[in-house]
């Protein structure tokens, strides 16, 4: 079997489609003909990394993706990619870390793009609690524990609201980004949860989710932050989750777990 690497003007090609942008359009916003543009989409002309990166702004091209069109170009990648755990980050877990203490009692995380949670606070503890060990185990990927039978699904109560909504969320991060992982991570969970359709509407302006707990329900709304301007394509991928109550019961449990014992 023989495998081919896209060219710089086939993937340009494939990101303007996916954007659902013309040529022209495109071109006039960059500041170049829609000409050059064809040659560079064909082959016919090289692309300089200036106008590869003005490109790829404009389409609204991840990072790591924006590395990898810069390679098939023959230029070097401009955006580091760091490991988490590597010193370099050290300030960063440590704001993170204060970040999630202070959303306390309250759960909060830290997951990358493919879902993955690289951090939480204590409040996500009793959470996990109710489920076997083995789901507390990294890496716990939130599309995975939310919606495998054995995981939190069959302690949602509203599963087929929260389904939709994160199946929903998955299915725009894929098409945002044409992450293959993201796509094979997307065809697994829909397998979890195929009777579940498009996000319901709600008379709520957040979508709740809501939580069999063996202490009592717990209602929840939740918040995604994504991070700013990033120029490291690991601190781009990060997100924070944050869990608030969405009614006075929740806020009471979650507030008696934090002053409890341990």
């Amino acid at each position: 079997m023989t495998s081919t690497v896209a060219s710089p003007g086939e993937l340009l090609r494939g990101w303007r489609t996916r954007r659902r942008r013309s040529q022209m359009d495109l071109a006039l916003d960059v500041g170049v003909s829609t000409r050059h543009l064809s040659f560079v989409e064909t082959g016919r002309s090289r692309a300089s990394r200036e106008l590869l990166l003005d490109l790829a702004d404009h389409l609204e091209v991840p990072l790591r993706e924006r590395n990898a069109l810069l390679l098939a170009a023959g230029f070097a990648p401009v955006y580091g990619e760091s490991r988490w755990d590597e010193a370099g980050l050290e300030a960063v877990r440590e704001a993170l870390g204060h970040l999630l203490a202070g959303h306390e009692p309250f759960p909060a995380l830290v997951i990358d793009r493919t879902g993955d949670v690289v951090m939480s606070n204590r409040a996500v503890g009793p959470l996990l609690g109710m489920l076997g060990p083995a789901w507390s185990a990294p890496p716990v990927n939130v599309y995975r524990l939310s919606l495998h039978p054995q995981g939190l699904a069959p302690h949602i109560r509203n599963l087929e609201q929260w389904a939709g909504h994160l199946l929903h969320r998955l299915e725009r991060l894929t098409d945002l980004t044409g992450d293959p992982r993201l796509a094979s991570l997307l065809a697994e969970v829909r397998g979890y949860v195929p009777d579940a359709g498009s996000p319901a509407r709600s008379e709520h302006v957040v979508l709740p989710l809501h939580l069999a707990h063996p202490d009592g329900d717990l209602r929840f709304y939740s918040t995604i932050t994504h991070f700013g301007a990033a120029w490291d394509v690991t601190l781009d991928e990060l997100s924070i989750e944050t869990f608030v109550p969405a009614d006075a019961a929740t806020r009471a449990r979650l507030v008696g777990w934090s002053d409890g014992p341990g």
